[in-house]
């Protein structure tokens, strides 16, 4: 009885925290994800008071919070859209990839990690944060800008990206052997190539399968379904995120809309409290050692962000101005990062509290990088924003007009949100 009544006790604080929390970054125009994680932090291993009686909770729902951010990103697309993206952005995703990756890469390696570690890190540079971008935009008001699908389809190449990547890393992370991980490997990338390819043939068929009238079955079954894939895809070594992601591709049309419109508080509940976990399982006197390695990592991939930005809007023929826009827009890493580095902390006990304080940092840098690059630019270097686009016959002409083709959209309705 006693171990019930502190387990509720600490639950109770802890959501009512959070909803404090929240509303508090929204006040002052934070993302919450890195107030979520000081407050893990200082209540965790090595903080100011520890909560133990909730530790394993807490860590379930966690587990529940990443499969719910992987489902409801999975439902932003269908798989022709994501088949057509990745025919028209593999360019600017190549250049995001080496460009962002390679400075993770190098840094586990440079410290001693190891390759494993070094393709997680890599992983944690390298992806941005789809809420806090989505967010950003909605604020600045720039949703209706033309670079704003330029870094949609970044951000759309990314999260294709991570449904091949995770698996790679959850293969490296098994440890098992040449023969073993090159088979769990092809099963896993095997798999995701079926769901996929079932997806874009059979959608309509999966959706009306699923699809209810009532809010509490079509909750139940889209739940049901998807806690069971990711479980099936955790036991193939593809990982649960993947498996979660691919069921919201699979629900298309009205089933997805209905779907998003049900899971987003869940969504946002539980991936609150996996922020918290991870800050809770991250001992704070472990974090000061890799302040220095976190911010020299912020301070490359910033620029390294603002350069793929200006790549990706350059080929689309957009202005100085509007690559300068897209690039700060990048910047912001969070959510994924997150992940990452939650499945890596095994190999690399250090990975978890850098991972930790470059989130930190990525997370306030990113919504001021996305306001001041381009005044930046301009006020220190002006020649080079009158540069004109499409030199050597290499990209259309600049356009500056604010216009976007219709349909184009951006959800706002992220676990970053108060």
């Amino acid at each position: 009885m006693h171990n019930t009544t502190m387990l509720l006790i600490e639950l109770g604080a802890i959501i009512l925290g959070l909803g404090v929390i929240g509303r508090f970054a929204g006040r002052i125009g934070l993302s919450a994800i890195p107030l979520y994680l000081l407050a893990g932090l200082a209540f965790g291993h090595g903080g100011i008071f520890e909560l133990s009686a909730s530790e394993e909770f807490v860590a379930i729902g966690a587990e529940i919070g990443v499969i719910l951010l992987l489902l409801l990103l999975g439902l932003e697309y269908s798989a022709s859209e994501l088949v057509d993206n990745l025919k028209t952005q593999y360019p600017s995703g190549a250049v995001d990839f080496v460009l962002n990756a390679t400075p993770g890469a190098v840094a586990a390696l440079v410290m001693g990690w190891g390759p494993v570690a070094a393709v997680a890190l890599a992983g944690v540079t390298w992806i941005s944060s789809s809420g806090v971008i989505a967010k950003v935009l909605t604020d600045l008001g720039r949703l209706g800008n033309r670079e704003t699908p330029v870094v949609l389809g970044v951000l759309v190449m990314e999260d294709l990206a991570m449904a091949v990547y995770l698996p790679i890393l959850t293969t490296l992370l098994a440890g098992v052997g040449l023969a073993g991980g090159s088979l769990s490997l092809i099963i896993a990338l095997g798999t995701v190539g079926l769901v996929l390819y079932v997806a874009l043939r059979h959608g309509r068929l999966i959706s009306k399968a699923v699809s209810s009238d009532n809010p509490e079955l079509l909750l139940l079954v889209v739940l049901g379904l998807t806690v069971l894939i990711a479980g099936i895809a955790q036991h193939l070594h593809v990982s649960a995120a993947v498996g979660a992601f691919l069921v919201g591709i699979a629900l298309s049309g009205e089933v997805a809309e209905n779907t998003h419109r049900l899971f987003a508080p869940l969504r946002d509940l539980f991936a609150a409290v996996f922020f918290v976990f991870f800050g809770l399982s991250t001992d704070p006197g472990n974090i000061p050692p890799v302040l220095v390695p976190a911010l020299i990592l912020a301070v490359v991939t910033v620029v390294t962000k603002v350069v793929t930005g200006w790549y990706a809007a350059q080929r689309a023929g957009i202005s100085p101005k509007g690559r300068l826009r897209a690039g700060g827009a990048l910047v912001a890493r969070g959510e994924f990062s997150i992940v990452i580095a939650g499945l890596a902390a095994g190999v690399a006990a250090e990975i978890r509290p850098l991972a930790t304080a470059y989130v930190l940092l990525m997370v306030i840098i990113g919504p001021l990088a996305a306001r001041w690059t381009e005044p930046a630019v301009r006020a220190l270097m002006p020649r080079l924003v009158r540069v004109p686009s499409g030199a050597a016959g290499q990209s259309p002409p600049a356009r500056e007009e604010p216009e976007i083709p219709s349909g184009t959209t951006v959800r706002a309705d992220s676990p970053t949100q108060p």
